[in-house]
């Protein structure tokens, strides 16, 4: 699915920190026509990239071009990582000349996601060099909420100084770079099993999300075949990735509508129980619901 990012004409991109418990937990496979760029600063994500399942660690820099078609599929509790993307009228100004010009490309120059593990030094620079880059920006709750870009209708991603911002995405968009010409190409991971590319099909399709033995039937495999193959290729199991998929409906009822109880947003999202729920809940964000929803006060 193309996504249209709703940058604004002055503005040659965004960045903001995304963090687990502020923004919803997964993202339905998409694309765009920016220059996507993460760094990892702490706990763990993965995604799913053309059919392939990677993870990235604190400490991880990596890139997806226009042309991947990608989802965030699983995030440790603690997970935070800076989201940048480049704008094409940005690449095609400054990306010219070698080694910059591949960037304005719709896929990375060899198979897969292009991606390097930071040394301490340039981690610690390089991250606070984007930190800089947000001090100006918008309130991170609602970034986080709006996954940068806007999912509610009407809203656009400001900074208080575009000038500084644009000068700081084109030197961060050319030094990034420029390190990761510096490392030979990463081998693409394993191409996914047809029953787990299926799978994850079927779970981004439907609402809710069906449980493990009729994701199976629809597979093609047993349940204990399919958990088991699911597990392997994506590093996490079937279960907590279905988990997801109902924190990830359940978020996007809070805040569309805060005004809901707690329980109303629980039941509605697909869960059994409240005590599901909130076993859950604990499991993927260290902390209760009460605890971590305080920018959204919950009724019972």
């Amino acid at each position: 699915m193309l996504v249209d990012l709703h940058i604004d004409s002055a503005y040659d991109g965004f960045l903001f920190l995304a963090e687990s418990v502020r923004n919803p937990p997964v993202l339905k496979p998409h694309r765009h026509a920016e220059l996507e760029l993460n760094l990892v600063v702490s706990g763990e994500i993965r995604y799913v990239v053309e059919d392939r399942s990677y993870h990235f660690p604190a400490g991880t820099l990596l890139w997806l071009f226009p042309g991947q078609t990608h989802q965030l599929v699983d995030r440790t509790h603690n997970a935070q990582y800076y989201v940048a993307v480049f704008s094409p009228g940005l690449l095609a100004e400054i990306c010219r000349e070698d080694p910059y010009r591949v960037l304005r490309s719709e896929l990375p120059p060899s198979p897969g996601v292009p991606r390097q593990t930071l040394g301490p030094e340039i981690f610690t620079r390089l991250r606070a060099t984007m930190a800089d880059l947000t001090v100006d920006g918008m309130d991170p709750d609602l970034l986080n909420r709006e996954a940068g870009y806007g999912v509610n209708p009407g809203f656009r991603f400001a900074h208080h100084d575009p000038a500084r911002l644009n000068a700081g995405l084109r030197h961060l968009v050319l030094d990034c770079w420029w390190r990761q010409s510096q490392h030979a190409p990463t081998a693409p991971r394993q191409v996914l099993h047809p029953a787990v590319r299926k799978a994850l099909r079927i779970l981004n399709e439907r609402d809710p999300p069906p449980r493990l033995e009729e994701l199976a039937q629809q597979s093609g495999l047993s349940p204990s075949s399919l958990s088991r193959v699911f597990a392997r290729q994506m590093g996490i199991s079937l279960t907590r990735h279905r988990n997801s998929i109902l924190l990830s409906r359940f978020m996007g009822l809070r805040n569309r509508d805060p005004a809901a109880t707690l329980l109303e947003s629980v039941y509605a999202a697909g869960f059994g129980s409240y005590a599901q729920f909130h076993r859950i809940f604990r499991d993927a964000y260290g902390d209760s619901p009460r605890n971590a929803l305080q920018g959204i006060e919950p009724r019972l």
